[in-house]
């Protein structure tokens, strides 16, 4: 990421009130940005989004990403220069209680803001965030890479395969590259690993649940303990969606296509040594139990090759799981001390550019 390719930038992003977006906001705030955030209510009580005081920053509009007229006029005011696609349902488990909410969230929300795009001629690049899980997982010990196939068995898992497909095809027909003459938009795709950071409280996911069961001094319950995942700080990821949409700008078409951005390998570990090392960080005795009864199919192991990202976006992760805990520690320590949160994630930014 260029050291001021950002300020004064016109930047929109949907699901700015979520704890990815809420970073991310507050990142793009700090390098001069001006922003502009759709999205629905804060998801959580409490919310980093609130906690953060992020709306002072920017200008926050509440609205559904599957309302498409509203969606609309709210790009075509803004005029944004860069698009960065993060609204979505974004828990697995919920997936199997709302899969319509889900679908029509993922995949026909990314189909209005795609459809917007087309209508707005300020914007050059668009990044669309998806996930990792939408690969057809064959429980490979390697890492997927951008030219696996993709699937999902899940409702949540399908529908960034498709979002993914949503995307391909609105690039294909409405925003070809041999025809970026023409239209002026660069449209890529991003896959992350599962992100811990301070700021999330969502239900069902896995450092959040630790963090409640500390606060409320309750044992915590987990159901898969041997399940690996490519752990990595909030930070990673965005740090690459920042680097790619420069890159989207800049170079248009040379960088469209789908990217990977996950940890290195020696990050990618099964929940119980995250679970062990974030009570031990914390200082409290390890309290969790199994839940090994009526869960819904989850993947045991998901592994990403970010090769592609790291040859030709120069990207690579600055920290590994040993201090993507410790910031998590530090973060909420600080939350339970009253401390400004808004300046303290600030603090995290600033060190982590520098690192």
């Amino acid at each position: 990421m260029t050291k001021g390719f950002y300020k004064g930038k016109k930047v929109f992003i949907t699901g700015h009130t979520g704890f990815k977006g809420t970073w991310l906001s507050l990142w793009l705030n700090m390098l001069g940005a001006e922003v502009t955030g759709y999205a629905l209510e804060p998801p959580t009580n409490p919310a980093m989004f609130d906690i953060c005081h992020v709306e002072r920053h920017m200008k926050s509009i509440i609205g559904d990403i599957r309302d498409r007229t509203t969606l609309t006029g709210s790009i075509g005011r803004a005029e944004p220069e860069i698009v960065i696609h993060l609204a979505a349902q974004p828990i697995v488990r919920l997936s199997y209680e709302k899969p319509v909410d889900t679908y029509e969230t993922n995949v026909m929300g990314t189909v209005n803001l795609l459809d917007a795009i087309r209508f707005c001629p300020s914007v050059k690049a668009v990044v669309v965030v998806t996930s990792d899980k939408c690969y057809e997982n064959c429980e490979s010990s390697l890492g997927y890479r951008e030219t696996d196939r993709l699937g999902g068995y899940d409702p949540y898992s399908s529908s960034k395969a498709c979002q993914e497909l949503v995307s391909s095809a609105f690039c294909s027909s409405f925003f070809n590259p041999a025809d970026y003459n023409k239209h002026g938009v660069a449209i890529a795709t991003a896959r992350a690993g599962n992100v811990i950071g301070g700021g999330d409280f969502a239900q069902d996911r896995l450092v959040p649940d630790i963090i409640r069961s500390i606060f409320n001094n309750e044992e915590l319950t987990i159901r898969n303990p041997h399940a690996i995942r490519p752990w990595q700080h909030v930070m990673e990821p965005l740090y690459g969606y920042l680097t790619l949409a420069e890159k989207l700008y800049t170079d248009g078409t040379a960088f469209s296509g789908a990217w990977n951005f996950g940890p290195d390998i020696g990050n990618i570990q099964p929940v119980y040594q995250l679970v062990n090392r974030l009570f031990e960080l914390w200082g409290k005795e390890e309290q969790y139990k199994l839940n090994n009864e009526g869960n819904p199919h989850e993947t045991s192991c998901l592994k990403l090759d970010s090769s592609k990202a790291h040859q030709l976006l120069n990207y690579a992760p600055k920290y590994n799981i040993e201090k993507a805990i410790e910031l998590v520690v530090a973060w909420n320590k600080a939350l339970l001390s009253g401390k400004d949160m808004g300046s303290l994630t600030l603090d995290q930014i600033s060190v982590f550019e520098k690192y």
